[in-house]
């Protein structure tokens, strides 16, 4: 128990710090702009309180702020993103329900589950991030091509990262 949440304070750091101090740096495009950072909510227990999730995702948010000096904007998103977050859970649970004791994962859940379970949210955080940002219709395509760009890079990142970090455990014969 305890172990698991030196984790998530582990991962926490981890993924603001390189959100912070790497990625803000990297200029892909105007379009491209990938937000790895999510991954800290979308990897929350599924036993976790919503009132935690909704907590932990406005910190997360905020410290992304601080570092893109963008003040509530990540902190908005990131609050709609662990607010929606139960829903979808609800949505995609499998007939027989979660297993409290597994955590949302690649390997844990399988590939569909988590692509469509991290897509939906990433796509949900990036709309309300990008058009909060905007704030006018003036620029909806553009704004669109890079919500849509800007998801699929974020998708692509998350889904590598479960790949190379999260190993399966090995099973005991």
């Amino acid at each position: 128990m305890l172990s698991d949440i030196f984790k998530h304070i582990a991962r926490f750091i981890l993924l603001i710090l390189i959100q912070g101090l790497i990625i803000k740096n990297i200029d892909l495009s105007t379009y491209v702009n990938p937000f790895p950072y999510v991954l800290f909510i979308l990897l929350l227990p599924f036993d976790a309180p919503a009132w935690l999730v909704l907590i932990l995702g406005f910190i997360t948010g905020i410290a992304v702020d601080m570092f893109y000096n963008t003040p509530g904007v990540n902190a908005a998103a990131c609050t709609f993103m662990a607010f929606s977050r139960h829903y979808i859970l609800r949505l995609l649970s499998p007939r027989e329900g979660y297993e409290f004791t597994m955590q949302p994962g690649i390997y844990s859940m399988g590939s569909p589950w988590f692509i469509s379970y991290a897509g939906i949210l990433i796509l949900m955080h990036h709309l309300f991030l990008f058009y909060l940002e905007v704030f006018r219709f003036s620029e909806f395509f553009h704004t669109l091509a890079t919500v849509i760009l800007s998801s699929l890079a974020t998708l692509l990142l998350v889904v590598v990262s479960q790949f190379l970090f999260n190993r399966p455990k090995a099973q005991n014969a």
